[in-house]
């Protein structure tokens, strides 16, 4: 696969990804919902956009908002596992380790192309 093509599919994933958990905003604002889950998926929707906004103007700063959204993505997850208890604890666990290898993957791609 071609870099621009690689680098193009990268920023489309993570605007997708940042409205996909800005989608949750309105239910979470409505509904008497945890605060901290408002707080995360809010906190995930900034990082995604930033992020892809960062790869597709190059920014030496891209690969810190990949990693940055990946322990948001993980966090949220571990809280809706762990603490609040919504989802099974080894789905969370592994959902969170998954997220944060492709977010390392990705940032190490994003640094290597910036450096280049």
């Amino acid at each position: 696969m071609d870099r621009s093509t690689t680098r193009l599919l990268i920023i489309v994933a993570l605007a997708v990804y940042g409205v996909y958990a800005a989608s949750f905003l309105p239910a979470l604002l409505v509904g008497g919902s945890v605060p901290a889950l408002l707080i995360g998926f809010a906190l995930q929707a900034v990082c995604a956009l930033a992020a892809a906004l960062g790869v597709w103007r190059g920014g030496r700063w891209a690969a810190g908002a990949v990693v940055l959204l990946g322990i948001c993505v993980a966090a949220t997850w571990l809280f809706e596992g762990f603490i609040l208890g919504i989802i099974a604890y080894l789905r969370a666990l592994l959902v969170a380790v998954i997220a944060l290898l492709i977010t390392f993957i990705i940032a190490a791609y994003i640094n290597r192309e910036v450096r280049s």
